[in-house]
């Protein structure tokens, strides 16, 4: 299986830079796998394809604030961007700045002033103020595994900024338009864009037509948006992310497939965690990381409909979501959005595959 084999151009002015508004405002590509059908809606009448007990599985994972500003005692400035908790103090992070080795020390300026983006060089290199860190260890490329002196997510309101995806040049005016209306687990570096969709009114809508609702956690990763690089797609190793599905959520759904209901998963990383989770026909709790790579031929235990947003060219979740349905017909879908107008990405429009 070639990488080539999931590519497709996509014109630069179809990539949404501002999310919809309302949120279910967004349009919504209905693609039948049984025969390919496509139908036009909006993302408000998704209810229409959902019955009484199917169960929608939702990732309840909220974005943190991941973009930080630092020096190091020297007086540089450094820029980490937060990819991964590995415990308490310590995280896997990408870092902007030069001569940043292992032991290196740098300072989190925590004044409330927006001291975070003045010019520190003259502050003192005690650090009297701020929190302090360390370089642990250079990871692959501008990644580095960083300890903090104490946690630093108590100082997040006041130093953090929310990493928008690469492609969005427009400023956010509303930080909380990147996050979805259910978000309760902090901890993703990128938004599960597929529930942005979702508001509080369509939410009850479901509700009162009998549509159940589960809540799994995926921290979501930069690496998410990142291409494959290598020519055989089972070469590539994809990135691990960590996942949890509560005793709560695992009865849910499998009271759900007994009684005939279908499992709607919001999102490839919903998909991702379902699927993790299933064992020996039973979807079972779990915690920890994961490393399902979905690829066409895969065979699907858990979800049975699939909500998602159109992801990048050669990318893990393109090759996912043709995993769900045929290859053909998910590059047809995405031809057809393209001529159609629809917005692309993670403030883009969204389809669902029934």
């Amino acid at each position: 299986m070639k990488t080539s084999d999931f590519n497709y151009h996509l014109p630069q002015e179809s990539i949404a830079q501002t999310p919809a508004e309302p949120r279910d405002s967004s349009r919504l590509l209905v693609l039948h796998r049984e025969n390919g059908k496509i139908e036009h809606r909006k993302f408000s009448d998704i209810g229409e394809y959902l019955k009484p007990n199917d169960l929608l599985v939702i990732n309840q994972t909220r974005v943190i604030p991941a973009r930080i500003y630092a020096k190091k005692e020297t007086g540089g400035k450094v820029e980490l961007l937060l990819l991964r908790k590995e415990d308490d103090l310590t995280w896997r992070a990408l870092v902007g700045g030069k001569g940043l080795v292992s032991g290196k020390k740098i300072i989190i300026p925590t004044e409330s002033d927006d001291s975070s983006h003045r010019d520190t060089t003259n502050a003192p290199k005690s650090g009297d103020f701020g929190v302090r860190a360390e370089i642990l260890e250079v990871l692959e490329g501008a990644q580095r595994l960083i300890r903090f002196d104490e946690a630093i997510e108590p100082y997040f309101p006041q130093i953090g900024n929310v990493p928008l995806p690469p492609y969005i040049h427009a400023k956010l005016n509303d930080p909380e338009r990147y996050q979805t209306v259910y978000a309760q687990e902090p901890g993703s570096a990128a938004a599960p864009t597929a529930g942005l969709h979702f508001t509080p009114r369509l939410l009850d809508e479901l509700k009162a037509k009998g549509v159940k609702r589960a809540e799994v956690t995926l921290h979501v990763g930069l690496d998410t948006f990142a291409p494959v690089t290598e020519d055989d797609v089972e070469e590539h190793h994809i990135h691990t992310e960590w996942c949890q599905v509560t005793p709560g959520a695992a009865s849910k759904i499998n009271n759900a497939k007994q009684a005939g209901g279908r499992v709607v998963a919001v999102g490839t990383t919903s998909v991702r965690t379902l699927e993790s989770a299933s064992q020996r026909g039973a979807t079972l709790p779990t915690s920890g990381a994961t490393s399902l790579f979905i690829l066409p031929g895969y065979e699907f235990k858990v979800v049975d409909i699939m909500i998602t947003n159109f992801h990048l060219p050669k990318s893990t979740l393109v090759m996912l979501v043709s995993a769900f349905a045929e290859r053909e017909m998910i590059l047809n879908a995405y031809e057809t959005a393209i001529r159609e107008g629809y917005r692309f990405y993670s403030f883009g429009d969204a389809m669902i595959i029934i």
